[in-house]
Formats: C-alpha cells, structure tokens, sequence
C-alpha cells in the first residue's frame, strides 16, 4: 500500500483580488481552501508580488499536512465507499470535506487523486485506506 509523504508548501492568506492577481510557476498545484486562503506546492521562494499587492498579507511555511497520490480508478473506489458527499465530477477539481470520518482535502486530476490530510491523522487514514 502507497504511503503518506509529509508535504512542503507555502500558506497564503490575502484579499481575494491579490490572490487572483497573481501567477503561479507552471509545475506549482494551487489549492484554494477559501477565497482569501490556498496552499501552494511546492514551497513559494519569495511571495514579494503578493506583499505588494496585499501588505497584510500572510505568508507562512506549511508542512502540516501529508499527501498521497492515488491512481483515479482506486482513489473513486475508496471514495464511494468511504466519502458522504458528491465528488466532482469535472477534473481538475478540488474539493474538500470529511473522508472516512477524517477531514479531507482532494485534488482531483484525469489520471490520479491527491488526498491531503492533516498529519496527525496518518495513521488512522491509511488503516481506513486498507
């Protein structure tokens, strides 16, 4: 069974208007958890166009979160069985809500699925998993 890997990332937190102001390296995954919130892989070096956009901006190093990467068949099939509500259908999407009774969040591309859970939760997620 594929493991969780902790994840390095970069926590932005903004006005809405400077967080869709930016641009994103093109090998970056941006995940909006809310319209003045998103996370960021891999790690941010600098957010200076941010700051300048937004001077109350927040900018912080996230490693509090684990990913693992699934194949889309195998991630859709855990997910029927272990997930309340309806998964998007269109990919990419991103989505986010309890799986298996732990708080889940989902990027969901054509040909594989990231899920991200906190990282206290490891353990329990990949019994769950299994």
């Amino acid at each position: 069974m594929p493991a969780f890997d902790r994840l390095r990332a970069t926590r932005l937190v903004a006005s809405p208007a400077a967080l869709e102001a930016l641009t994103w390296p093109a090998d970056a995954l941006v995940l909006r958890f809310a319209p003045d919130e998103l996370l960021i892989v891999p790690p941010l070096e600098a957010a200076t166009e941010l700051l300048a956009l937004d001077p109350h901006a927040i900018v912080v190093a996230e490693a509090g979160y684990a990913g693992l990467w699934l194949p889309a068949a195998e991630a859709l099939a855990f997910l029927e069985r272990k997930c309340e509500w309806a998964i998007p259908r269109t990919r990419p999407a991103f989505a986010q809500g309890a799986v298996a009774g732990i708080p889940t969040k989902l990027w969901l591309g054509p040909e594989r699925v990231l899920f991200l859970i906190p990282a206290p939760y490891v353990a329990d997620f990949e019994e769950r998993l299994a």
